[in-house]
């Protein structure tokens, strides 16, 4: 390969715009976007996922005000920024067509259409504390409707409620 030939594809290779570090001013979870600032220049509208649709086929890491993030542009295209890599998340919202698995500080969520994990054990919680018993004594049957571990199911419940949440 002749020199030339070299150095036009090394040139085609070559980026005008880099990767760039920038501190995050504010965050639109609803958008899917942030608004980034290097001292100088604040970008507004940078994209949290390379594709944004409409269509809940999103995928989100929420980046914490104040940290710092990399950004890239697509095709070159300051006006169109992304972030790229994140050095401290507040939150993550992934989405996988009818599925949502959603983590904060204050627990996940997991949803299935309307379906979530906690509503079906809180569900299931209910389910077991209104239990009643049919039991067979020498004399005929005989109902009971004492479930003698209330306390600990209560307690069972306390804990769900505090690792999952509903929204």
């Amino acid at each position: 390969m002749t020199k030339e030939l070299e150095d036009a594809f090394r040139k085609l290779k070559e980026r005008g715009v880099h990767t760039f570090a920038v501190t995050v001013v504010s965050v639109n979870k609803e958008d899917g976007t942030c608004v980034v600032s290097d001292d100088d220049i604040e970008f507004p509208d940078v994209r949290l996922s390379a594709v944004i649709d409409g269509n809940n086929k999103k995928s989100y890491l929420f980046p914490k005000v104040g940290s710092d993030v990399l950004v890239s542009p697509i095709m070159e295209d300051l006006h169109k920024l992304y972030v790229e890599y994140y050095s401290e998340l507040e939150s993550l919202d992934y989405h996988f067509g009818e599925v949502q698995f959603k983590i904060d500080r204050d627990g996940f969520l997991l949803k299935k259409q309307n379906e979530t994990l906690k509503k079906l054990v809180s569900d299931l919680l209910i389910g077991i504390k209104s239990m009643s018993f049919l039991v067979t004594t020498t004399g005929g049957n005989g109902n009971t409707t004492t479930l003698n571990n209330v306390a600990t199911f209560n307690g069972i419940e306390n804990r769900f409620n505090q690792f999952l949440k509903d929204s």
